[in-house]
């Protein structure tokens, strides 16, 4: 007679594998900062990886033949949306993609841009945040209903980090006069930002890092440094520093460092998470307009 216990595993060898224990929901997103918000509320449940890596420059992005077969292998599909990712559309569909999309960004009232078109970089706003996690749990919650439990509980844990997060930026910006509150960056990432926290961004790029500044741009951009006495200039850890560094020579305004916009630092950086990202770039600039 066998025993209970070789009697149980005899019945569990007979079920299919999915029965037997359920695989990790397989979670592609599409940059780093998604990443990182999709591994909060994570556990066994999901195994995530990115597309494009930390301090890589998802507007200029060309995908891998390799990106193509893990698209098509993933159960979740995460994008920031506002056009953020303007190749994922035709990678999807090369790859023939039949899971569950997510866009962060739905729902979320865009920033227009002075030519009429939309800023993508919505995450820069902590508020904006509160959203993004609520698409992310609602998300994963209909591709892994037994998770929905797990998956709420970690997003109530992240946004009370994100209310924490958000409550230090404006502590941080609260002592400088709005009118000292003006910083030069490499590309304009940094809106939704300045929109949410009173600073003021100039660049000499658009909101791409594609785009490419014109010389009449960047002589109003020198001007408007020296006729405002505008003393914080930042790199951005995805673009050319060149014309930063052409404009800190004209105008001898000191560079104060580099701010992630559009891409987390590596595991060992300063901001390998989104929290360490802005609390690492509003220390930065926060510090160099005093």
């Amino acid at each position: 007679m066998l025993s209970r216990r070789r009697a149980l595993c005899l019945a569990l060898a007979a079920l299919p594998v999915s029965a037997q224990a359920a695989s990790p929901l397989r979670v592609m997103a599409s940059f780093s900062i998604l990443a990182d918000l999709v591994q909060n509320l994570t556990g066994p449940r999901l195994r995530v990886a990115m597309l494009v890596g930390p301090d890589q420059d998802t507007h200029v992005y060309q995908p891998k033949p390799s990106d193509l077969r893990a698209v098509a292998q993933a159960d979740v599909l995460v994008v920031n949306g506002l056009g953020f990712e303007g190749w994922m559309d035709r990678l999807a569909q090369a790859a023939n993609f039949r899971g569950r999309l997510i866009v962060a960004t739905a729902g979320i009232a865009p920033r227009q841009t002075p030519d009429g078109g939309t800023d993508p970089h919505a995450f820069q706003s902590v508020p904006n945040l509160r959203a993004y996690i609520a698409n992310l749990r609602a998300g994963l919650s209909a591709a892994d209903p037994d998770g929905a439990t797990a998956y709420a509980a970690a997003a109530d844990r992240y946004l009370q980090r994100l209310d924490a997060l958000d409550a230090d930026i404006r502590a941080a910006w609260a002592p400088l006069p709005r009118a000292r509150r003006r910083i030069i960056t490499t590309h304009d990432a940094l809106g939704y930002y300045g929109a949410e926290y009173g600073v003021d961004f100039l660049a000499p790029e658009g909101f791409s890092t594609e785009s490419e500044p014109s010389a009449k741009d960047l002589r109003r951009l020198i001007g408007q440094i020296r006729a405002q006495n505008i003393t914080a200039l930042f790199l951005e850890n995805i673009s050319n520093s060149a014309v930063l560094r052409q404009i800190a020579r004209e105008t001898g305004v000191k560079i104060g460092g580099t701010l992630f916009s559009d891409a987390l630092s590596p595991a060992n950086g300063p901001a390998s998470t989104y929290l360490d990202m802005m609390r690492h770039n509003t220390r930065l600039m926060a510090a160099a307009t005093r």
